[in-house]
């Protein structure tokens, strides 16, 4: 997986490959998915949700260059996997879920195989963790109709967001965000993706 589909096409960072090395996917799947665990596509993990292709979970990943030191905030923890993979690249790690069998059995799961530093909660994504705020980098790992302002704000003076928008049932487009230390928010166009649409509670 690591040597074909990730640094076999643009995943350079020595520390991002190590880190998808290092986490034992199969286990982040449902048993009868685990023979497919290493191929580069997504797969259903239950509520109607998946994890993410391996190239994804590593391409955003890569684009937030994390240092030791960073604190991040996950928006979909989904089977807990891109929370695996950020725990090998920084020790400050905070995951939230919005549906709740999904997110009790990823923090089961993570304590289980050694991730129990990482921080989870259940609760609506949208409104980030502000009594964790400010944070280094943000990934939200669904798509959204447009950028949560919540998660702009949690976001450091110098931090990185990376974040899927479009319409629902469409292609959305994989955007990064930076502040820069005046507060100025710039954007940046990854790439063209699908996922999952970010779901809240008690939208208006």
């Amino acid at each position: 997986m690591v040597r074909e589909q990730l640094a076999g096409r643009d995943i350079g960072s020595a520390a991002v490959l190590r880190a998808m090395r290092r986490v034992p996917r199969h286990l982040f799947v449902p048993e009868a998915r685990q023979r497919n665990a290493y191929e580069d596509t997504p797969l259903p993990i239950g509520e109607g949700q998946t994890i993410s292709q391996p190239y994804m979970v590593a391409f955003m990943t890569q684009a937030l260059h994390l240092g030791r030191g960073d604190k991040v905030l996950e928006i979909g923890t989904g089977s807990g996997y891109q929370a695996a993979v950020l725990s090998q690249l920084t020790d400050s790690v905070y995951t939230i879920e919005i549906v709740e069998p999904l997110g009790e059995a990823a923090r089961t799961r993570l304590q289980e195989l050694g991730y129990g530093k990482v921080q989870t909660r259940i609760g609506d994504g949208y409104n980030g963790w502000p009594e964790e705020a400010p944070f280094d980098a943000i990934i939200v790992t669904a798509g959204a109709e447009e950028i949560p302002q919540p998660l702009v704000d949690q976001l450091a003076a110098g931090g990185r967001m990376v974040i899927p928008v479009g319409p629902h049932r469409g292609v959305r487009d994989l955007v990064l965000l930076k502040k820069r230390r005046n507060g100025k928010v710039v954007q940046e166009s990854l790439m063209a993706v699908r996922f999952v649409p970010f779901t809240r509670k008690n939208r208006p």
